[in-house]
């Protein structure tokens, strides 16, 4: 579960987004020049990146460090994986 504070960072993150999705659009309809659109893609893709972050930290101070603290052997293996699979995943997308 997200604390309120990384909640309020993660919707203000999405709602960026959002913002600059259709600014997209509207720049895609508007026959916008092909490098102004790529860089705004970029943008994007740079806020996807950050609230993708903001919500693995918040995981891991909240949800492994639970496992860790108070689980049995078996909830930390899982912790473990599910880390694993989400470097294996998000890790070469270049977010920062």
């Amino acid at each position: 579960m997200l604390d309120p504070t990384s909640k309020k960072k993660l919707l203000a993150r999405l709602s960026r987004v959002e913002g600059q999705v259709a600014a997209l659009r509207r720049m895609l309809e508007g026959d916008d020049y092909c490098v102004d659109v790529l860089l705004q893609i970029s943008a994007a893709q740079g806020a996807l990146g950050k609230a993708g972050n903001i919500l693995l930290e918040s995981h891991i101070r909240e949800c492994v460090h639970e496992a860790f603290t108070q689980g049995d052997e078996g909830a930390r293996e899982e912790k473990i994986d599910e880390l694993m699979e989400v470097f294996t995943r998000y890790g070469g997308r270049g977010a920062r």
